[in-house]
């Protein structure tokens, strides 16, 4: 079952908030969207296929179709959440590329961008409009080429996917790659090809999802959260984040205040200056 909230709704985009409670490994029936799109996931992960390619969106990966595109999905990790901007016309999307990209990498930036996009408020001329921009800004950005690889691209998904689920025989590269059948040296060159970075540095970005979705929801203990997303201390975790992000948890935990309800729309917060 999927629920969608309107955010914010302009004649030139909407924003909405989308829950999907679907649990199945089958691709689901065909549909097509008369709108251009940007999806962003926030929680949980899914398949897409789209125009003959394939997509595992989670936290690091969305993905933007265009108007006419046909569109199945796959749900075999369970449920998800994710943000929708759909634009009506071409105002906002005039100058920009309209290439064949399908996938989107998601960098710290890009995801804290998402997730302040939810909190635009009701300026939906100005505020809202420059919040959007600044997204599709950040996500035509220049992706990882598409040259021929050192590997097939499923070994990078399996991977993504191992890293994204925690799994517990893949703690580290040598183990990871036992996992998966092939070399650390073969897994590590074809994981950097498809994905843009090292499967170092693509782990802690899934660490920094996750603190920031719990920093999302209102999570201020930064110490506790440094080890429950898998950081040897705080200051471990507060140099990654400054790195991948170029702020601080501090920071970042006073930019999303009282945090999200489930449904996408802000809590308000409670605390006294």
């Amino acid at each position: 079952m999927r629920t969608a909230k309107t955010v914010v709704e302009s004649p030139h985009f909407v924003i909405r908030a989308v829950e999907c409670e679907d649990d199945h490994t089958r691709w689901s029936a065909p549909e097509t969207s008369p709108v251009a799109e940007i999806v962003l996931v926030r929680r949980g992960r899914f398949r897409l296929d789209c125009r003959g390619g394939r997509v595992m969106a989670d936290p690091t990966t969305g993905y933007v179709h265009r108007p006419g595109d046909e569109v199945r999905f796959a749900h075999p990790a369970g449920g998800d959440a994710c943000t929708s901007v759909s634009f009506a016309g071409g105002a906002l999307t005039a100058g920009t590329p309209a290439g064949p990209r399908l996938a989107v990498r998601v960098d710290a930036r890009l995801e804290l961008a998402h997730r302040l996009l939810l909190r635009t408020g009701a300026d939906r001329a100005f505020a809202a409009a420059e919040a959007v921009l600044g997204l599709l800004l950040l996500v035509l950005r220049e992706q990882p080429d598409a040259l021929p690889a050192p590997g097939r691209k499923a070994l990078a998904d399996r991977a993504r996917e191992a890293i994204a689920a925690g799994e517990p025989d893949g703690a580290d590269l040598v183990a990871l790659a036992r996992l998966l059948e092939t070399s650390p040296a073969h897994l590590s060159r074809t994981f950097r090809h498809h994905t843009g970075m090292s499967v170092s540095r693509y782990r802690n970005r899934v660490r920094i999802s996750r603190a920031l979705a719990r920093i999302d929801e209102g999570e201020t203990d930064l110490a506790g959260l440094a080890v429950g997303t898998g950081f040897s201390d705080q200051a471990h975790f507060t140099r990654v984040m400054r790195d991948v992000l170029g702020r601080t948890p501090g920071r970042v935990v006073r930019l999303l205040g009282g945090g999200l309800s489930r449904d996408g729309g802000a809590r308000v917060s409670t605390r006294t200056p």
